[in-house]
Order: structure tokens, then C-alpha cells, then sequence
């Protein structure tokens, strides 16, 4: 989910691996040469869901790297199925209450939440968790809680060496 730490474990996961750290959204809008908000408002969400999963699909030729997705990428494009086949995927499951403490001052940076009120982003939150529930459910890590930490990623690092 947006704001559940993607890009903030990739940094960190990529220097402890020594190996790329990508996040997806920023390579988007540097090959779109728009933001996020812009190719939403100008092309649509269509439009930039093709782009996420073109760009996501260059991953396929690397060997070893990072990569945070936007909270919506593995629900499009048969995405996840491919990040399953081609990596191993982790979905960071923080609760409700602390995306929305997390999002609410970046709002206006966001398309699918700028235009809501606080109030409104947590049953926001919760609808788009119903919903993306079912493509999170198939990552082959489920992160909560506490081991959303070093630890945590540290145990999903030595399984798979």
C-alpha cells in the first residue's frame, strides 16, 4: 500500500545488498518525463498502469537488485504473477492508521487521495486494502508488525542467500 515504507526498505535493502535499488515510480515519470500526477491528470490512469507494467518488465534482464512498486502495481497487468516468476516479492503490511498518519501531509503529491479529507483518507485506505488484498495475498512474503524490520528482511535475505 502507498506509504506502508516501499522506497525507504529499498534504499536501505539495496546497500545492504550491494545491489541496485530502483523505485518504480520515479523511473516512470524519468521515462514519461511527467510526474505521477501529471500523467494522471494529462493521460489517465489507463495510460500510466501500461507505462507501470512496460517499465516494471525491464527488470526482467537484471540479476540482482531492489525495486519498490507503487501500491497498485501488482494489481494490474497480470504484474504480479510476473514479479512471483522473475523475483520474490514482499508486501509490507503496516495498518491503517499508520498510512494514513504517514500520508496525510503528502496528500497533494498523491492523485487517488489529493482531493480527500483525513477522515476520509482512512475509509479510503481501508477500501483500497479490501480490494488489493487478493494480489498482496499471492507475494511471497507477508510482512506485520514487528517484523517489518531489519530482522524481518534480514530472515527473507538468508532463505534465499
Amino acid at each position: 500500500m502507498m506509504g506502508s515504507g516501499k522506497s525507504f526498505w529499498t534504499k536501505k535493502l539495496s546497500k545492504k545488498l550491494k545491489s541496485g535499488g530502483y523505485d518504480l515510480d520515479f523511473l516512470i515519470e524519468s521515462h514519461e518525463e511527467k510526474t505521477i500526477p501529471e500523467i494522471f491528470a494529462e493521460d489517465g490512469e489507463e495510460y500510466f498502469r501500461k507505462s507501470e507494467s512496460k517499465i516494471l518488465r525491464w527488470f526482467g534482464e537484471k540479476k540482482t537488485f531492489v525495486l519498490a512498486t507503487g501500491g497498485g502495481t501488482p494489481c494490474f497487468h497480470d504484474n504480479m504473477s510476473w514479479m512471483n516468476k522473475n523475483g520474490i516479492t514482499v508486501w509490507i503490511d503496516e495498518p491503517i492508521d499508520v498510512l494514513a498518519k504517514r500520508l496525510a501531509p503528502e496528500k497533494a503529491h498523491r492523485p487517488l487521495i489529493k482531493h480527500l479529507s483525513d477522515d476520509e483518507l482512512k475509509t479510503f485506505l481501508a477500501n483500497k486494502l479490501a480490494e488489493r488484498a487478493p494480489f498482496y495475498q499471492q507475494a511471497s512474503y507477508h510482512l506485520q508488525g514487528n517484523a517489518i524490520s531489519d530482522a524481518g528482511f534480514a530472515e527473507i535475505i538468508k532463505k534465499h542467500g
